[in-house]
Protein backbone atom coordinates (compact mmCIF):
# COMPACT_ATOMS: atom_id res chain seq x y z
CA UNK A 1 0.00 0.00 0.00
CA UNK A 2 1.77 3.34 -1.00
CA UNK A 3 1.63 6.01 0.98
CA UNK A 4 -1.37 7.90 -0.85
CA UNK A 5 -3.50 4.50 -1.09
CA UNK A 6 -2.94 4.88 3.41
CA UNK A 7 -4.25 8.46 3.17
CA UNK A 8 -7.28 7.57 1.16
CA UNK A 9 -7.77 5.31 3.48
CA UNK A 10 -7.28 6.69 6.79
CA UNK A 11 -8.05 10.02 6.32
CA UNK A 12 -11.45 9.53 4.78
CA UNK A 13 -13.05 8.42 7.82
CA UNK A 14 -14.62 11.46 9.97
CA UNK A 15 -12.63 12.16 13.30
CA UNK A 16 -15.29 11.69 16.32
CA UNK A 17 -14.93 12.56 20.35
CA UNK A 18 -17.92 10.82 22.23
CA UNK A 19 -18.46 13.03 25.46
CA UNK A 20 -21.55 11.72 28.13
CA UNK A 21 -23.50 14.59 29.02
CA UNK A 22 -26.31 14.52 31.97
CA UNK A 23 -26.50 17.83 32.72
CA UNK A 24 -24.32 17.56 36.18
CA UNK A 25 -21.53 20.11 36.47
CA UNK A 26 -18.60 17.14 35.77
CA UNK A 27 -20.66 16.46 32.77
CA UNK A 28 -20.57 20.07 31.68
CA UNK A 29 -16.49 20.00 32.20
CA UNK A 30 -16.13 17.09 30.29
CA UNK A 31 -17.81 18.41 27.42
CA UNK A 32 -15.70 21.51 27.47
CA UNK A 33 -12.70 19.51 27.76
CA UNK A 34 -14.43 17.25 24.73
CA UNK A 35 -15.02 20.84 22.37
CA UNK A 36 -11.52 21.90 23.17
CA UNK A 37 -10.19 18.75 22.47
CA UNK A 38 -12.29 18.47 18.62
CA UNK A 39 -11.00 21.59 18.26
CA UNK A 40 -7.47 21.09 18.78
CA UNK A 41 -7.87 17.67 16.79
CA UNK A 42 -10.29 18.55 13.91
CA UNK A 43 -13.10 15.85 15.62
CA UNK A 44 -16.78 16.36 15.02
CA UNK A 45 -18.09 16.15 18.84
CA UNK A 46 -21.17 13.81 19.86
CA UNK A 47 -22.95 14.64 22.80
CA UNK A 48 -24.60 11.91 24.52
CA UNK A 49 -26.76 11.27 27.39
CA UNK A 50 -29.33 8.58 28.02
CA UNK A 51 -32.13 7.83 29.77
CA UNK A 52 -34.24 5.02 31.14
CA UNK A 53 -37.92 4.65 31.96
CA UNK A 54 -38.61 5.98 35.48
CA UNK A 55 -39.20 2.83 37.80
CA UNK A 56 -42.35 3.01 40.12
CA UNK A 57 -43.89 0.70 41.66
CA UNK A 58 -47.97 0.10 41.45
CA UNK A 59 -48.23 3.15 39.12
CA UNK A 60 -48.85 2.58 35.47
CA UNK A 61 -47.58 5.72 33.35
CA UNK A 62 -48.36 5.87 29.58
CA UNK A 63 -45.77 7.05 27.11
CA UNK A 64 -43.51 8.18 29.59
CA UNK A 65 -40.81 8.21 27.19
CA UNK A 66 -41.81 11.06 25.27
CA UNK A 67 -41.55 13.05 28.57
CA UNK A 68 -38.55 11.87 29.39
CA UNK A 69 -36.84 12.11 26.11
CA UNK A 70 -37.65 15.47 25.55
CA UNK A 71 -36.58 16.35 29.28
CA UNK A 72 -33.18 14.63 28.22
CA UNK A 73 -33.15 16.01 25.31
CA UNK A 74 -33.88 20.13 26.62
CA UNK A 75 -31.07 19.49 29.63
CA UNK A 76 -28.87 18.17 27.02
CA UNK A 77 -29.30 21.17 24.71
CA UNK A 78 -28.91 23.49 27.95
CA UNK A 79 -25.59 22.15 28.53
CA UNK A 80 -24.46 22.23 24.89
CA UNK A 81 -25.89 25.59 24.48
CA UNK A 82 -24.09 26.60 27.75
CA UNK A 83 -20.67 25.19 27.20
CA UNK A 84 -20.16 25.44 23.42
CA UNK A 85 -22.70 28.86 23.02
CA UNK A 86 -24.45 29.97 20.01
CA UNK A 87 -21.48 29.04 17.52
CA UNK A 88 -19.31 26.19 17.96
CA UNK A 89 -15.90 25.95 16.76
CA UNK A 90 -16.55 22.36 16.01
CA UNK A 91 -19.47 20.63 14.59
CA UNK A 92 -21.38 19.44 17.65
CA UNK A 93 -24.06 16.63 17.12
CA UNK A 94 -26.52 15.58 20.16
CA UNK A 95 -27.89 12.25 20.94
CA UNK A 96 -30.62 11.36 23.25
CA UNK A 97 -30.20 7.91 23.55
CA UNK A 98 -32.82 5.07 25.38
CA UNK A 99 -30.75 2.85 27.97
CA UNK A 100 -28.46 2.22 30.42
CA UNK A 101 -25.62 5.20 30.50
CA UNK A 102 -22.76 3.02 30.33
CA UNK A 103 -23.79 0.59 27.85
CA UNK A 104 -25.07 3.39 25.51
CA UNK A 105 -22.04 5.25 25.84
CA UNK A 106 -19.72 2.71 24.65
CA UNK A 107 -22.45 1.57 21.65
CA UNK A 108 -21.57 5.10 20.61
CA UNK A 109 -17.75 5.29 21.04
CA UNK A 110 -17.75 2.21 19.20
CA UNK A 111 -14.79 3.16 16.46
CA UNK A 112 -14.36 7.10 17.63
CA UNK A 113 -11.32 8.53 18.78
CA UNK A 114 -11.89 9.52 21.94
CA UNK A 115 -15.05 8.40 24.86
CA UNK A 116 -14.93 11.68 27.40
CA UNK A 117 -16.45 11.65 30.99
CA UNK A 118 -16.74 13.59 33.87
CA UNK A 119 -15.60 12.76 36.88
CA UNK A 120 -18.04 12.14 39.49
CA UNK A 121 -17.40 9.55 41.81
CA UNK A 122 -21.22 9.33 42.66
CA UNK A 123 -22.12 8.51 46.44
CA UNK A 124 -20.50 5.65 47.48
CA UNK A 125 -17.10 6.92 46.37
CA UNK A 126 -13.66 4.80 47.22
CA UNK A 127 -10.78 6.76 47.60
CA UNK A 128 -8.39 6.95 44.46
CA UNK A 129 -11.64 6.49 42.55
CA UNK A 130 -11.35 8.00 38.95
CA UNK A 131 -15.11 7.85 38.26
CA UNK A 132 -18.35 6.49 39.50
CA UNK A 133 -19.91 3.49 38.04
CA UNK A 134 -20.36 4.66 34.81
CA UNK A 135 -17.18 5.81 33.63
CA UNK A 136 -15.56 2.37 35.67
CA UNK A 137 -17.87 0.95 33.48
CA UNK A 138 -16.47 2.18 30.43
CA UNK A 139 -13.00 2.34 31.37
CA UNK A 140 -12.90 -1.05 32.02
CA UNK A 141 -14.78 -2.00 28.33
CA UNK A 142 -14.19 0.83 25.96
CA UNK A 143 -12.42 -0.29 22.83
CA UNK A 144 -11.32 3.22 22.42
CA UNK A 145 -8.96 5.44 24.60
CA UNK A 146 -11.12 7.28 27.28
CA UNK A 147 -10.57 10.45 29.11
CA UNK A 148 -12.29 11.03 32.77
CA UNK A 149 -12.07 14.87 33.23
CA UNK A 150 -11.54 15.29 37.15
CA UNK A 151 -13.46 16.93 39.13
CA UNK A 152 -11.57 20.30 40.41
CA UNK A 153 -9.58 19.51 43.49
CA UNK A 154 -9.25 15.59 42.75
Amino acid sequence: MTAETACAVDCSQERRIVVGVDGSPPSRRALRWALDQARLTGAVLEAVTCWIYPTMYGVVTLRPESRCDREAGRTLARAVAEVAGDRPPVVVRQSVLLGHAAEELLARAHGADLLVLGGSRGRHAFAGAPAGPVGRYCLNHARCPVVVVPAPGS
